[in-house]
């Protein structure tokens, strides 16, 4: 079930935007993201960044379904939200997941190789894909979570130079 939040419909030339989705934490969700995503396709973002910031939604999502909700109910929501400038393009994911060390985590990757396995590559592309990149825990109140707290990955691309 999707649920656009505040979203609002803008011309392609109209700077900064700002929009959200809610989803259920499950894999299906992914294509109607994707889609509501493609209204940020256009300048001042090319082509090879507009792929990039795609690869990077999908990944952060998946991530969110696959690890932190994992064993929760997939009625649990995964909140978007996507802000455009004329200088960069931000994705937050917003997850009810367990706390962990993000940073720890990201420092203990092994180097993202060609032919790499499925498996395991979200963090690592992530990680080469982002201009900014971070994972922080925050107080729900929305009382979303059934800990009482959220998780937001955040996802910087810059692109301020291809102006």
């Amino acid at each position: 079930m999707k649920k656009i939040i505040g979203s609002t419909v803008v011309s392609q030339l109209q700077i900064p935007q700002k929009a959200r989705i809610q989803v259920t934490s499950n894999l299906t969700e992914l294509p109607p993201v994707l889609s509501w995503f493609e209204h940020f396709n256009h300048y001042p973002i090319n082509q090879e960044t507009w792929m990039q910031c795609q690869l990077a939604l999908a990944e952060g999502f998946t991530n969110a379904v696959r690890h932190a909700h994992r064993g929760q109910p997939p009625t649990l929501p995964i909140e978007i939200e996507v802000s455009l400038s004329d200088k960069a393009l931000e994705i937050r994911i917003w997850d009810c997941g367990p706390a962990f060390d993000f940073e720890t985590m990201l420092k203990n990757l092994p180097p993202l190789k060609e032919g790499d396995a499925e498996g395991g590559r979200g963090l690592p592309l992530l990680k080469k894909i982002s201009s900014r990149l971070s994972y922080d825990r925050y107080q729900d109140d929305r009382n979303a979570s059934p800990e009482g707290f959220r998780n937001c990955l955040l996802i910087v691309k810059n692109y301020g130079n291809h102006l």
